[in-house]
């Protein structure tokens, strides 16, 4: 951001299958039918990068839990090969895919996301995860602690980064009269040898258009915040009060400075999943609708799921749970980020289990409010301009009818008070997020 000029925000858009919300899917015109087919995801693509955001975010699952797919779609498309076909089906709005440390290998990933960016045009980003299940499909061997699953992703963001800057930005040269495509000098193998990964190197794709894809973090744990101090770009995340995004907000910047890094070049996006509609009467009938969609005996899984595996059969649905049968979080050794927001709001805020079964199938812990699209709109400033974070990521809770209100109607509201952009400034993700373009590092 230039000096003198106005902060404006930053506004991603994640998109699952029919909705944030897992009942939306029941709901007449959903496009639950289309799940699978490349015109859904391009529409909405389409849509949000007329109305300029940044990104279109696509998370990912490495397991398909089979009970619960009577209750609603569950599978994902992979998030690289979607990203590369809707690549050719727009022209200025970034993409940002979720691929786990835990279960792949630093130059395969490497050689996706650069392949990514050049397709794009310099449009790619990589959402950094660190995989809380999925051991079950790649080898079976007992998933990693908490601990042990960041120390390799360290190694391996260190590994991806030496592939990303094996070829100098004038490598290639293609001069035709002299016989010579590219200086072999300027490519160089990493010879990485680490307790986790060897990689010789160099990476088999060229440098890509952003030096590099942009590196985005998910993960809100004290392990989660170090981590994205010391590597995140962009950082998403899930507070649900707006003190606690300000804590989160002061706390992660804090850290990023001590890391000697600029904090202005690491932008906190947390999730809002809007139940918006054209009037705010619309609005509140739409979420008790659907609540009524709400299978509460595969939400409840979720949640027991979501809390580390607390059996919570037997308790009364609409009592609190006994804050002694919830764990420390630091002991949890899965999402222990997410397990802290409703440990924090089963224990504190003593929401009861039903509640905090919708808080899961509405958000997964996301913040949710509810209202008509001037209403979405002072919400997000107020936390815009409170000092709780830099943007946000939208989930949007059904479709198509809950993008476009927030892609036509709340984002114009946004542009005219001089909060968001009214076209991009640049033709790659890293200039539109106003980060720099790295220099080679050896």
């Amino acid at each position: 951001m230039t000096a003198g000029a106005p902060r404006r925000m930053r506004l991603g858009m994640l998109i699952g299958s029919v909705g944030n919300h897992q009942g939306a899917w029941r709901r007449p015109g959903s496009r639950v039918e289309e799940i699978t087919s490349l015109d859904l995801y391009t529409d909405l693509a389409r849509w949000a990068e007329a109305a300029k955001l940044d990104a279109l975010f696509i998370a990912d699952g490495l397991t398909l839990e089979t009970s619960r797919i009577k209750a609603g779609p569950f599978g994902h498309l992979e998030p690289i090969t979607l990203l590369s076909a809707l690549a050719g089906r727009t022209e200025r709005i970034g993409f940002i895919g979720s691929i786990s440390t835990t279960f792949t290998e630093p130059y395969n990933l490497a050689r996706q996301m650069a392949s990514l960016d050049h397709i794009s045009g310099g449009r790619a980003a990589w959402n950094i995860v660190t995989s809380a299940w999925g051991e079950v499909n790649f080898g079976g061997r007992p998933l990693p602690s908490h601990a042990e699953r960041y120390a390799r992703a360290e190694e391996f963001v260190e590994v991806v980064t030496k592939l990303w800057d094996s070829w100098s930005d004038d490598a290639i040269v293609a001069d035709r009269a002299g016989g010579t495509y590219a200086r072999p000098e300027q490519v160089q193998r990493i010879d990485h040898v680490g307790p986790h990964f060897h990689v010789e190197g160099p990476l088999n794709v060229p440098r890509s258009p952003q030096g590099r894809p942009v590196l985005v973090q998910a993960g809100s744990s004290p392990d989660g915040k170090a981590f994205a101090a010391r590597h995140a770009e962009v950082v998403f995340t899930a507070q649900q009060t707006p003190e606690d995004s300000r804590d989160f907000y002061r706390d992660l910047k804090a850290r990023v400075a001590a890391a000697g890094r600029d904090p202005e070049k690491v932008l906190i996006l947390p999730g809002v999943s809007p139940i918006v509609a054209p009037t705010e009467t619309e609005a509140r009938a739409l979420a008790k609708e659907l609540r009524e969609l709400i299978n509460v005996e595969i939400g409840l899984e979720r949640l027991q799921k979501q809390l580390g595996g607390v059996d919570l059969s037997g308790l009364d649905l609409d009592g609190t749970i006994p804050p002694e049968i919830l764990p420390p979080v630091e002991t949890v050794q899965g999402r222990q980020s997410r397990y802290g927001v409703f440990k924090e709001l089963a224990v504190t805020e003593g929401y009861s289990i039903r509640r905090l079964i919708e808080m899961e199938v509405s958000s997964s812990g996301h913040w949710v409010p509810v209202g008509a699209p001037e209403q979405i709109a002072d919400l997000l400033t107020e936390r815009f301009t409170g000092g709780g974070s830099d943007g946000f990521v939208l989930l949007p809770s059904y479709l198509p009818e809950g993008v476009r209100l927030l892609t036509d109607a709340v984002v114009p509201i946004l542009r005219d008070r001089g909060l968001f952009r009214r076209d991009y400034e640049g033709a790659t993700l890293r200039e539109n997020l106003g980060l720099d373009r790295p220099s080679v590092r050896r």
